[in-house]
Order: C-alpha cells, then structure tokens, then sequence
C-alpha cells in the first residue's frame, strides 16, 4: 500500500515531468503522499457572487459572472499586457494579464461567460482584476459545493497556472485515486473515545469539505494524529531511556539534612520542596534521572541544583554544574560556595580562563575523589577532565548547548550515566515543552521566595526621558543601582537605535556625578570582568550595556532596569532582562522606553510585560506572536515542523494525544496487541521517512 503514496507526481494527471520539476523546487513535495498532504490554509465561500456595480477596493476575492465583449493585446514598450473587457448586467471592467499571455488568450472566446474571480481594483473609473482565476459557467459550478480550499502557491507556480485553482484541481484527482488507498492509523477505541472521524474521511473533508462541521472534525482528527505520533515516539524514547540506562542508586539525605537544620539562609518556596522531592525519587529509583527544572530568573532553581549535588555527595558522587558563558559559571561558582565552605565541601571552578596550574591540582582532585564540585563551562567537556564516579551533571540553559555536547558530558562515568538536571530561566510554553522536552520529565518552580516584591513595569516614550533621568536620579539618592541596556554596540546605518556607545556619553552628561559601568560583547573577557565587578561592589551606580547581561549578573542592590528600543527585543529577552532587577528586599523597577510608532506586535509585546510578570504566560504570548520555529530556532527543526497542527492554538488536542499515547503505552508497551496493529503499521511506515531526533536531554 505505502507504494502508492511514494509514486512521483510527475504520473499525475495535469502535472507531466516540467510542473513536476517546479512543484519539486518551490513547495518541496516530490510525492503523491507528500501532495496529499499539502492542506489548504483557509477555505473560501464560493456561493457568493458581486455585480460589477457592488465592486469595492476594500473587498478581498470576489467572484464575478461575465460575458467577454472584447480581448485586446496592448503593448507597453517590449512587453505586452492582455486586456478582456467583460460586462454584466450592471457594468462593465477589464481584466488584465501580463504573462502566459497566449494561453490566456486561447481561453478567452468572445461572447462566452464565465466566472472570474480576484482581487478588484480601480483604475480611473474602472474596475480592473490582475490575473484572475476563471473557469466557464456550467450547471455543475453553479451547485457547487460552499467551501472552496485556497493552497499555498508560489510566483513562480502561478505563472505555470499552478495558482490555488490549478492545485486544486489535481488535488481532485490525487483525492480520489488515494482513498481506495488510505489505511485507518489510529485504533477504533481510541477513534471512539475521543470522538475522531474515520482516516479516508478526514482527508477527503480536508480538502474539500461538504459542510463546516465536517471540515472542523477532520482537522480535529488529523491534528490530533499528527500530535499522537509526536507523543508515542518522545514517550516511547523516555520509556527506553529508563528501562535501558541504570541510574546510580543516590538515597543518602545525610548532608541535606545537616544543611537544611543548621545552613540553609532561607526558608525553600513550596515549589523548591515539590521539585527537590521529585528528583530526590528519580536519584533513588536506579534509573537514570532526566529532568528539566523550568523557573522564572531568581525563583531558586540554583538552591534546588545544590541541594540535589548534597544528595549526590552524600551518596559518595560527584557532581558538575555546566552552564553557557564564563560569567555565569562565575556566578554560579561564588553562589555555592559559600554554601560549599559551611559543609566542609570542596568546589572548584574550572573555564578557559583557569591557568594550567589551578587545571592540573583540579584534575588531581577530580580523579581522587576529593573534588566533590566543579563548577564551568565547555572546559568541563574536555577529555582530559575526568572524575572518580560523577553521579549528578547540571545544565544551566541548556538549550545553548548541542546534543553532542552534551553526550560528551554524559560518558564521563563508565559505570552509570550520570543523573542529568536541566535548568532554564527561560519559560518554555506548556505545549512546547511537551514536545521538545517530551521524553524528560519536567517540573516547575512556580513561586518566588519570600519577601520578593513583584517588579513593577512601566512603558514610556523617547518625550518622557527627563522624567526617567529623574526618577534614575531618586533610586539613586536611596542607595540603589541602575542598569540602562542598549540594543546595538555601534552605529547602524539602516537601524534608528540608540546604541551603546553613544548612551554612554549621554548618560555621562545626564549624571557628571555619578560613577558608569559600560559593558558589551565586544570587550575581552577581563575588561568585562573588571566592569562586571565594580558594579557588583557598588563602585559604579549606573551600568550601562548591552544585552550581554541577560544572564549572569546577580546583583540585589540594583533596582532599575532601563531598556532603551523595547520595541526592537523580543518578550523572551526582556523577560529575561527584567530579572536582572528585583533580587533584593527593595520595590524594583523596569522602564521600557520606546519610539511613539509601534507595529502591531511591538505594542503586544511591551503591553504583555507591563501587564503581567508571569513568564509562562510571557512565553505563551511569544509563541502566539513568532511561533515554535523562531521561538526554538533552527536547533529544533523537524520536531515543531508541524504539516497541520500548531502549538500555539491546539495546545487541547495536543494535551488528549499525549495523554492517548500514555494509555497506549501503559497498556501495551511493545505495541503487540491486535487492536494496535494500525500503529504499529504507521510507525513502521514513518520510520522510512524519520527524523532524526536525537536524545534530548
């Protein structure tokens, strides 16, 4: 059966070896099985029809009935333009071709009707429609079904007249072959339970539906298997992963106990407790851990990371924190350790800065075991790092780093995998992460410490910028610090930014008194180091900077975020650069500063981080705005190139496939019981066609 669907669209009527070749290049559908599933993107109302008199610019596509008076080839230089001047009872227009002019032509028989559809215009007092669609009247069109299905089509296809008409018309013809065809991919139970129309009749509704109920329970359907397959293949690689990776068995609470009796500095957020809780059970269970940790910037993911290393240790393990940039690891480096030093635990910190001396005692202690923490950066994947027995890796923002880096991490105890705990302050959307992130188990730190003051925020326009400097002024005066961020380093020709060179000097002028910080990407390492540190000592009150500070900088005493071209950041960028601010006891502040005019989307987006400091439904907004692919970038193709489904509106079909392909696997691991024939047919099916989707971990 699988043999028809692979056929070459060249065999197909209307289409021939040249359209093939196109079709190929411009939609990358080589396949009857991959044509079929080109579905429309909208469908169009084809029972309506306008009189010439009723025409207006601010229609979209009208249909018009008309009969050809007269066809005319009026030259324009060394080009030449086809002109049918078509009448109905109410008037007359012109319809205008400037290209594939002799087939046009041909098609065109003074004083036959047809219908014409488009997109009117006016020209002087006529009404005009460039390269209209047209077919003659018939008895048949005339009664013809409601809903016409409207394709996605290239420049280049419709000047072969592979316009939204000209594919549908061989999608007829693919439609019909295929039923006969079309085999049933999900079990009739689950059909049932979860009220699905049958496989053949969703296609055949998809494309050209008999009514609107039946065109939303087909799209329901094949959205629905689209996510169900997702799902089985990502639950299916955690069921694998647990069963075929022992994990170190780490059960021992002794040091987290002395820890949390005698040094912890503040009482744990119920949600710390949750997650400590659950990757506690995953690190005794002897299977391997695989868990994300999601929390807002400065919920105290760090503190759970820690408290989880004490288990490991504890447990005789060592533990390694990896995260992205010198800085953070810094950070997260001078956080521990003074946690590190009350327990009589050795931490060293290990990036390509370390000189060979500091490397050399760091690899002698790794090996003997005395090393209970490293702390870094890539330096940690070196081959020449080695442990005596790693039994906890941590990630902090792991999507910055590669699955193959990761896996170099993960060889680095020959006995066990070592359990693996991903961090991110990044707020990944519920949908996403159940696809991305669908083999790993995820929790989430969903309450801020005590005592934390939500930031405030505000939107302000380039006229309000004395009053800002005013109120920089004031948070001054009361002992606090200032970041003001800038989105460009130097002068851009084609960008009105502000950037950061020149936001120096202008800052300098606002406050003569005043000492500034001014940090960027293109300053060496120990330059920024240097900057970095006298703001952290409050040396400096103002930092000034660009987006280099997203993560990384912990600094309680600062209470201002100015952001200068709010319109030109992302919402994830300023979420992120938001909790910059606000980790100390102090109201903490955010002034997103913009030009008056804003796209649509740009006042979505700074209207989202005034209204709300919840990152989750920050992220929500984003996807709505950019979608999974920009969301994740290219590192995740394949896995949210969805041909049907979204992420950002079918987050309820999404969350009844996930659960249809938990049952399945609950009741039926190996997929070896009759009634799961179908799936057992269509992942075989697809493994001809598979992704590669590595381990995401």
């Amino acid at each position: 059966m699988a043999g028809f669907f692979d056929t070459k669209i060249e065999f197909l009527k209307g289409v021939g070896p040249q359209k093939a070749a196109l079709i190929n290049k411009e939609l990358n559908i080589f396949t009857y099985g991959e044509l079929l599933q080109h579905y429309p993107f909208r469908y169009e109302d084809r029972t309506k029809f306008w009189k010439i008199r009723e025409l207006s610019a601010d229609l979209e596509n009208v249909q018009i009935i008309a009969k050809i008076k007269k066809v005319e080839l009026v030259s324009m230089g060394n080009k030449n333009r086809l002109v049918a001047h078509v009448a109905d009872e109410t008037g007359e227009m012109e319809l205008t071709w400037f290209k594939g002019i002799q087939w046009v032509q041909k098609k065109l028989p003074i004083g036959a009707v047809y219908i014409f559809l488009g997109k009117p215009a006016l020209f002087g007092r006529k009404w005009s429609i460039a390269h209209p669609e047209m077919e003659p009247v018939t008895a048949a069109n005339e009664q013809r079904n409601n809903f016409q299905p409207v394709y996605s089509t290239t420049e280049k296809l419709r000047n072969r007249f592979l316009d939204s008409r000209g594919i549908s018309k061989i999608m007829e013809g693919l439609v019909q072959g295929s039923l006969p065809h079309i085999q049933e991919t999900i079990p009739d139970s689950i059909r049932e339970q979860y009220q699905l129309i049958g496989r053949q009749e969703s296609i055949k509704q998809i494309h050209f539906p008999s009514e609107p109920n039946l065109l939303q329970r087909a799209r329901k359907r094949l959205k629905f298997e689209e996510f169900f397959y997702l799902q089985l293949r990502l639950l299916k690689m955690k069921v694998t992963r647990t069963e075929k990776y022992r994990g170190q068995i780490l059960g021992s609470t002794e040091l987290l106990t002395e820890f949390y009796n005698n040094h912890i500095p503040f009482e744990l957020t119920n949600a710390q407790k949750r997650v400590i809780r659950e990757s506690f059970l995953d690190m005794k269970s002897g299977k391997q851990m695989n868990r994300l940790i999601q929390g807002d910037v400065g919920s105290g993911k760090t503190m759970v990371a820690f408290i989880c290393a004490l288990i490991a240790i504890s447990s005789g393990a060592q533990t390694c924190l990896m995260a992205p940039t010198e800085i953070l690891a810094n950070q997260h480096y001078e956080g521990l350790k003074e946690y590190a030093d009350m327990m009589g635990i050795k931490i060293a910190l290990l990036t390509g800065s370390s000189k060979k001396a500091q490397r050399r005692v760091i690899h002698e202690e790794l090996l003997s075991g005395e090393l209970k923490i490293l702390i870094g950066t890539h330096a940690l994947l070196e081959d020449i790092v080695q442990f005596k027995n790693l039994g906890l890796a941590i990630v902090d923002e792991q999507h910055r780093f590669g699955v193959a880096q990761r896996a170099k991490l993960w060889a680095k105890n020959e006995a066990f995998i070592p359990h693996v705990l991903v961090m991110t302050a990044t707020p990944i959307p519920r949908t996403l992460a159940m696809t991305l992130y669908g083999d790993l188990d995820v929790s989430v730190i969903d309450e801020l410490p005590a005592g934390r003051k939500p930031i405030q925020t505000v939107h302000r326009y380039d006229k309000d910028r004395l009053k800002v400097f005013g109120f920089i002024n004031e948070e001054i005066k009361k002992g606090r610090q200032v970041y003001i961020v800038y989105p460009l380093i130097e002068e851009s020709e084609t960008l009105d930014l502000k950037n950061v060179m020149d936001g120096f000097e202008s800052i300098s002028r606002a406050f003569p008194n005043y000492p500034i910080s001014i940090v960027n990407g293109s300053m060496k390492a120990d330059a920024k180091d240097y900057e970095m540190q006298r703001f952290v000592k409050g040396e400096t009150k103002i930092m000034v900077a660009t987006t280099v500070i997203e993560v990384g900088v912990n600094v309680p005493n600062a209470s201002v975020m100015i952001i200068e071209n709010a319109e030109r950041f992302g919402l994830s960028q300023l979420h992120q650069l938001r909790g910059r601010v606000g980790r100390g006891a102090e109201q903490s502040y955010c002034v997103l500063m913009s030009k008056y005019e804003l796209s649509k989307d740009s006042r979505v987006r700074l209207d989202t981080m005034v209204r709300t400091n919840d990152g989750f439904e920050i992220a929500d907004v984003d996807l709505r705005l950019r979608g999974p692919g920009d969301l994740m970038g290219t590192q995740q193709s394949g896995i949210t190139d969805l041909l049907i489904a979204d992420l950002s509106k079918d987050a309820p079909i999404l969350t009844l496939a996930r659960d249809a392909a938990q049952q399945v696997l609950a009741n039926d691991p190996d997929l070896s019981q009759p009634e799961n024939a179908p799936i057992l047919r269509q992942i075989r099916q697809q493994k001809k066609h598979a992704v590669n989707w590595s381990r995401i971990s």
